[in-house]
């Protein structure tokens, strides 16, 4: 850990000392990087209210419709290793290009869609640009921003935006379904991608030319690609199939077989590495992406299940269920924005830590939730305690599996990060669906899973201590710093 500290002591102070105008590059960065991912994580979830006008309009069949929102998910979570790495070996520059082009162009033509075939196509394109975009938004961010205090307020905005990007998904799909089209879920993001891809030619520095060593890992790219597409795949079909069906067993069986042959293939064969082994040994890395897992498993599934309570319990409507989420997406932001001042008094670790516990209690007060209870008495109160703890606990996450990483392998480290979070959510989310479904009321049923999500929020506490300790602050850069600030 030694050398890791010194490079970050000896850059700590260089953001913060640069001239007004770098800074206002690095503050047009900043956001070009959250504009880009605020799309990303906002289609997630903008399609669902949606789903029963694009089944009207074009004809889908149950099975088929499920595909909408699958096919991106499954396609985003499948490529994020791959689209990390690509930013490495051929520039941030042209790859966030690439992304964007593939985003936007999807998104087009999916918004123009007759059938349920091209749109399905298209919402799959969309998660593959997605996967190029999300890693390469995080790794301009960790070369922009120098480790120190600079990064850290940096990647808190960035966390809020994706908080934001992701609750607010119902309330934007659902305005633009009732006020317009279902259409324009999807050709939203037309504007929004030009004006990205016109600030990136302008903004983003010019990519170095390639290197010889700088080749893709085909091998490792084809095995981690496949591994874990088919461990999502599998997962997904747990809900609808069950965990002993032949399809979640065959996903399961071919993703796990398959991840390990990409381990193997990684440590023993492969000259340039897709995931460098070394970067996984340290242990910032591994442990911060184990917690980053569990985590993953925590949250993400709130939003389903509270949905599904607004909608089935309370009889929201899609409009009145985005509204509903307002109070979880405006705490969110708050808190992800306050992250940077707490981390320097308690550290990464401690933080992390606290945010945990306090989401187990959130998620304790929301286990208590009854069939009688309405919004107020049985939702808002959890809301502000979850949502603040979701806000404070992934900038010190992010911040820490990010800090230390070279510039050759900050993609690699952000497709990682990135990769574990979905995979955290998805297996989440089936096992979750799995108790609930074992349940004959909706009380028993979401008592059960909130609880069950205490319990796991308890574990990122306890994962999060096997994490680096805090080191000691430079009193002299520490100095220079609030000196530049003010």
């Amino acid at each position: 850990m030694g050398h890791r500290e010194a490079r970050a002591a000896d850059t700590s102070e260089a953001p913060e000392e640069q001239s007004t105008a770098p800074a206002r590059r690095q503050s047009a960065l900043l956001w070009l990087a959250c504009a880009a991912q605020f799309m990303v994580v906002l289609d997630v979830s903008v399609v669902n209210v949606a789903l029963p006008s694009i089944q009207d309009a074009l004809g889908f069949d149950a099975a088929g419709l499920q595909w909408v929102v699958g096919s991106y998910a499954l396609v985003f979570a499948g490529f994020l290793l791959l689209g990390g790495r690509l930013a490495d070996l051929y520039g941030r520059r042209r790859v966030f290009l690439w992304g964007l082009l593939l985003f936007s162009s999807s998104s087009l033509v999916g918004g123009l869609a007759t059938g349920p075939g091209l749109l399905i196509a298209m919402r799959a394109v969309q998660g593959l640009g997605a996967a190029v975009l999300a890693p390469a938004t995080l790794t301009i961010l960790t070369i922009t921003f120098a480790e120190g205090h600079g990064r850290t307020r940096a990647l808190a905005i960035w966390t809020a935006v994706s908080s934001a990007g992701g609750a607010a998904g119902n309330l934007i799909g659902g305005v633009l379904t009732d006020a317009l089209s279902w259409r324009w879920i999807l050709l939203i993001n037309v504007p929004i991608g030009v004006a990205a891809v016109l600030s990136a030619v302008r903004l983003l520095p010019a990519d170095p030319p390639r290197t010889a060593s700088g080749r893709l890992d085909a091998p490792g790219a084809v095995l981690a690609t496949l591994g874990v597409t088919a461990l999502v795949y599998g997962v997904n079909q747990a809900g609808p199939h069950g965990w002993s069906g032949p399809t979640t067993l065959t996903g399961l069986a071919v993703g796990i077989v398959t991840l390990t042959a990409f381990a193997v293939t990684e440590a023993r064969y492969a000259a340039a590495p897709l995931m460098p082994p070394s970067l996984v040994r340290l242990r910032a890395i591994w442990a911060g992406n184990a917690t980053m897992l569990l985590a993953g498993a925590c949250f993400i599934p709130m939003w389903y299940f509270l949905s599904l309570y607004m909608q089935d319990v309370l009889h929201y409507g899609a409009l009145a269920t985005g509204i509903g989420f307002l109070p979880h997406t405006l705490i969110g932001i708050a808190a992800a924005r306050l992250a940077p001042a707490v981390m320097r008094h308690t550290g990464a670790r401690s933080l992390i830590v606290f945010s945990a516990l306090l989401g187990a209690v959130g998620f304790l007060w929301q286990s208590r939730i009854s069939v009688d209870s309405g919004y107020v008495d049985g939702l808002l109160g959890p809301a502000i305690v979850m949502s603040a703890a979701m806000g404070l606990l992934i900038t010190p996450i992010t911040t820490t599996v990010t800090s230390g990483v070279s510039e050759q392998e900050a993609g690699a480290a952000s497709g990682l990060m990135n990769t574990t979070r979905q995979l955290g959510g998805a297996f989440g989310l089936a096992a979750l669906v799995t108790l609930a479904t074992a349940h004959d009321t909706p009380t028993s049923s979401y008592r059960s899973v909130f609880t069950a999500t205490a319990v796991v929020c308890t574990a990122v506490a306890i994962m999060a201590c096997a994490l680096p300790a805090p080191r000691k602050a430079d009193p002299a850069a520490a100095a220079s710093e609030g000196q530049a600030r003010h």
